[in-house]
């Protein structure tokens, strides 16, 4: 169709190798309502008159609401050039033809693109909003299940599994916000610009964006259709919602072990072995870990697609578009899988407690006692360090020890034998007693737990506020649209 200049046609092995058929279907939607928004505008303008915009709109309903029956999308290069040829059959040369007047498939694919990743984008937020809920609602129920924290995979010191899911949720609701930031960036409208320098008819971009709920425009010509920082953006923002992803997943497999045994995954979340009968395998949140690796390669690909680019449309950006639209799946996907998870697993309260028992977590609790008495922190540090290596030398607790093997273990230290009845009253914290001592903000302490959750339910219901204002704005954009369109086909 585009081929005026060139004496032949594409050759078979060029056209497959050229064609974007494959990604392009999930965008045919965008396509035909934004070219139902130029060709009213155009209408508007006194470009085309009113039977050619009838017969155009017309066979662009008829292809939203069954495809493109009757054409065969292997001919073509990409879906803008299958619709227009669709339309062209159904209204005509003489009306189909005006269809892409002072538009190209430059402005058209920026254009389609934008439309694609707003959705996704309040598709993506709502399902991120919906895992946020059912950590806090976890949490909730979890703000005294004592377990140990981890630094260097080590026991590092007592908290809760409130506190783990609270984190979690605080991370996921700093990429919502990521994901709202971009969101405005993305809701610009490129078409019109043209191929790149704009066009000599007298078009309205602004009516154009109004019409399919752009907040602005991206006013440069050259801009509008040779940037895809808009994309690489986009697609930063959800690689950052997998690598957060991917650390709860390692944590919940981990924890997931026998030789953890914290929580157990529902069976109808697991895979089983082909030899190994006793097998419960963590296969989704395994999967979850590749698929981040995966959206890494995505966002490398996209930066190194357009880092050397000269400005202008190349079609080395054609790559970009399949990377995108399955990067917003794997997301989405994702997404709805922990929120499965999170909302399914067994917590083990029983195991977390007995390790959290026998854990020597509650070191940095008895020096802090200690600085409370008077003593320096280092010296402080320098004795419960004692303690916990006569302790562990001997298999024993620190609440297992003795006065006598108190004194024995610090006999060399002349400040710690003023401490001992100290250590004996201190040695003898519970995990719990553990995370109620905590003041400061932010810590596992129930009560800041508390704090916590209500904080980030406010956050949430903000969000969740926030992102319903954008649905109901674009709903009632493409209504308006859909109203504007049912009006000339059905008006005198």
């Amino acid at each position: 169709m585009y081929r005026s200049r060139l004496r032949d046609g594409l050759s078979k092995r060029a056209l497959s190798y050229l064609s974007s058929m494959d990604e392009d279907e999930s965008i045919l939607y965008y396509d035909i309502i934004g070219t139902e928004a130029h060709v009213i505008m155009l209408h508007e303008q006194g470009i085309i008159n009113k039977k050619e915009l009838k017969s155009i709109l017309n066979a662009l309903e008829q292809a939203n609401k069954n495809g493109l029956e009757g054409i065969d999308i292997k001919e073509y290069e990409d879906i803008h050039e299958a619709l227009e040829a669709f339309v062209i059959k159904h209204a005509g040369i003489a009306h189909g033809g005006k269809m892409h007047t002072a538009r190209s498939r430059n402005d058209q694919v920026a254009l389609d693109l934008r439309l694609k990743i707003r959705d996704d984008i309040i598709e993506i937020a709502e399902v991120l909003l919906d895992v946020v809920d059912m950590l806090l609602k976890r949490a909730y129920g979890h703000k005294d299940t004592v377990m140990p924290m981890y630094t260097h995979m080590q026991h590092a010191q007592i908290g809760s599994m409130a506190h783990y899911l609270t984190a979690y949720a605080s991370i996921l609701l700093r990429d919502y916000d990521r994901l709202e930031s971009c969101y405005a960036r993305v809701n610009q409208s490129p078409l019109g610009a043209a191929a790149i320098g704009g066009t000599s008819i007298s078009i309205d971009r602004l009516r154009v964006a109004s019409l399919l709920g752009f907040d602005s425009l991206v006013y440069n010509s050259l801009d509008a259709t040779s940037s895809r920082d808009f994309l690489i953006e986009y697609i930063f923002v959800i690689t950052s919602i997998m690598l957060n992803l991917s650390r709860m997943a390692e944590d919940i497999i981990i924890w997931s072990s026998v030789e953890f045994s914290f929580v157990e995954l529902p069976d109808e979340l697991t895979s089983s072995s082909s030899i190994m009968p006793q097998k419960k395998n963590p296969c989704p949140l395994e999967l979850m870990r590749a698929k981040t690796a995966t959206m890494l390669g995505t966002l490398l690909s996209c930066m190194s697609i357009v880092k050397a680019l000269p400005f202008g449309y190349s079609r080395d950006m054609q790559e970009s578009k399949r990377l995108a639209i399955n990067a917003s799946s794997i997301v989405y996907e994702s997404l709805l899988m922990m929120h499965d998870v999170i909302a399914g697993m067994k917590v083990n309260v029983d195991k977390m407690k007995r390790v959290a028992d026998d854990s020597y977590a509650m070191a940095l609790d008895i020096a802090e006692g200690l600085v409370k008495n008077g003593v320096a922190f280092r010296e402080a540090h320098k004795i419960v360090g004692t303690l916990v290596s006569y302790a562990s030398d001997n298999g024993k607790r620190l609440n297992d020890l003795s006065k006598e093997e108190i004194i024995d273990a610090l006999s060399d230290s002349s400040i710690a034998s003023k401490h001992i009845e100290t250590l004996l009253r201190l040695k003898d914290i519970t995990p719990m007693q553990s995370i109620m001592q905590r003041v400061s903000l932010g810590s596992p302490n129930p009560d800041e737990e508390s704090k916590m959750i209500e904080i980030l339910e406010d956050r949430l219901n903000t969000y969740r506020s926030r992102i319903q204002t954008f649905r109901e704005k674009i709903s009632n954009t493409i209504s308006s649209l859909q109203n504007v369109v049912e009006s000339y086909l059905h008006g005198d």
